[in-house]
């Protein structure tokens, strides 16, 4: 009896665990397509990162994954421009980092809305608003970029921003791959002509 439940479930498992790893690929794969300076290598390695990946049955649910760990890197990028801010003695350079502070405070909210609107989003319309929300949140790193670049200053989140920049361009690709509709079936029957 034993025996019958451990290949029961290896046969339950297996599959969904393929499945998953399957789903990952695919996604990393397309992404790395798309973005070979990210690459493939990355795009895997983030997702396996955290352990909710490995549950995701389809890209909607990696680009849920994909927008959580974006939020997190930038809530941490937030945390850090806190420190900076405080510590900073230079009232122009405190300004630079407040442009920081408010971009990357956004994004730590738009990426929680695009979460959520792609794990209980129906349809479309759902994934539609966090790709939207994804590609605001993209724009943190170069806005905390050109703050410092416009100054002629050294940007101390450069290391960060670049980060974050990989994070959330993944988190957008594999939304924005969700989206994309299977092709009806009158575009895969081959045209006849009299």
């Amino acid at each position: 009896m034993k025996l019958l439940s451990s290949v029961l479930f290896l046969l339950l498992v297996v599959p969904a665990t393929c499945k998953s790893s399957t789903t990952l690929e695919d996604a990393c794969r397309s992404f790395a397509a798309g973005h070979p300076s990210v690459g493939y290598d990355y795009c895997i390695r983030t997702f396996q990162a955290d352990s909710a990946s490995a549950a995701a049955a389809d890209a909607r649910g990696l680009a849920v994954v994909a927008a959580r760990i974006a939020g997190a890197k930038a809530n941490a990028t937030a945390a850090r421009v806190a420190v900076l801010r405080a510590t900073e003695t230079d009232a122009r350079r405190r300004d630079r980092l407040a442009v920081c502070a408010e971009v990357y405070s956004d994004a730590v909210d738009q990426l929680a809305q695009a979460a959520e609107d792609l794990a209980h989003g129906e349809g479309g319309a759902g994934a539609d608003d966090a790709v939207t929300q994804l590609s605001a949140a993209l724009d943190a790193p170069g806005t905390c970029e050109d703050a410092f670049g416009e100054a002629d200053d050294t940007s101390p989140l450069a290391a960060e921003d670049a980060e974050f920049k990989k994070l959330a361009t993944i988190a957008l690709a594999v939304a924005a791959s969700s989206l994309t509709p299977p092709l009806p079936p009158s575009t895969l029957t081959p045209m006849i002509s009299d």
